[in-house]
């Protein structure tokens, strides 16, 4: 199945009380931060986990048949209204292509988190089933308010219309289609493993941290030249954290700009998602408007036809 083929399924709106299902799918994180965030989600929803979600295998949450028999679980388990991601880091890919993510089309939930948890996006989005690009556990439990009320409003009114404003203008122009991406390394290795389906028209949105330009350039060449990218109809990027210029000068912003022309779409910078200190909640799927028109530029997310 591809998003062209199947209408979107919107998982239902969560309320207080309902089941919320805690995986740990990709790297270990700083335990004290995930307890904090089992407490705070424990006083409106039904929270369940099991410990094992504390293990470490190197780099790694645990060895993969224990990541991929407890993420397999939640998307299948019945109650659990929403899977959420104790932390990203790297993991995910060595396993989810073995999952049957058919069963989230049947029986669907939202997936919520960001970075590496990009992988269980991708799938979601293969399946045509709208997900949540938003803050970690450990994000949550570093006590940011502010965050924390946006994940529930997101969780509990995820068709609310919402609008990133003041966004930077790479590219003028406008475009509208399903909001659709995440962390450029994942879209990038998604799409050399097989795995990536990009849906027709679609909104690009791309975040990414630690990554040099001239390795966001590699990215983006490869990607292009694939052909991978013939379906975006615009692109929206967050965050480049820590993806500074080297010696030669050149940003990862420019790099963006640059590459992605070749697309002749409207590209807008500066969206508030991503590994820095800005990290909104965006459903994934649904359709998103871009205006890229005067001075700055708005990105409309839940917008309805």
């Amino acid at each position: 199945m591809s998003p062209s083929s199947a209408e979107l399924v919107v998982p239902e709106a969560l309320r207080p009380g309902d089941l919320v299902r805690v995986v740990a799918p990709s790297s270990p994180f700083e335990a004290r931060l995930v307890w904090r965030a089992l407490g705070w989600l424990s006083q409106r929803y039904r929270v369940r986990y099991t410990r094992r979600i504390f293990e470490r295998r190197g780099y790694l949450a645990g060895d993969d048949a224990r990541r991929r028999d407890e993420l397999g679980l939640a998307l299948t388990e019945p109650e659990v209204r929403a899977i959420l991601a104790t932390r990203g880091g790297y993991g995910s890919g060595r396993y989810v292509h073995e999952l049957d993510w058919s069963v989230l089309r049947r029986a669907p939930r939202w997936i919520v988190g960001f970075s590496d948890v990009t992988a269980l996006h991708l799938e979601a989005a293969r399946h045509a089933v709208a997900s949540i690009h938003g803050p970690n556990l450990t994000a949550l439990g570093r006590g940011d308010d502010a965050l924390r009320t946006a994940l529930v409003s997101v969780l509990e009114a995820p068709l609310r219309p919402r609008q990133w404003s003041g966004l930077k203008i790479l590219r003028p122009g406008r475009a509208e289609g399903p909001l659709w991406g995440g962390n450029l390394t994942m879209v990038h290795a998604c799409a050399a493993a097989g795995r990536l389906v990009v849906p027709p028209r679609c909104l690009w949105l791309l975040e990414d941290v630690g990554e040099r330009p001239y390795r966001i350039d590699r990215m983006l060449t490869s990607l292009l030249v694939a052909g991978s990218l013939r379906g975006v109809a615009g692109v929206v990027v967050g965050e480049l954290e820590q993806c500074d210029a080297g010696a030669d000068g050149v940003t990862a912003e420019a790099v963006v700009a640059e590459r992605l022309a070749a697309l002749s779409v409207p590209i807008v910078c500066g969206a508030p998602i991503g590994h820095g200190q800005r990290n909104e909640p965006a459903v994934l799927g649904p359709v998103a408007r871009l205006t890229a028109e005067g001075a700055q530029a708005t990105v409309e997310l839940g917008c309805q036809h």
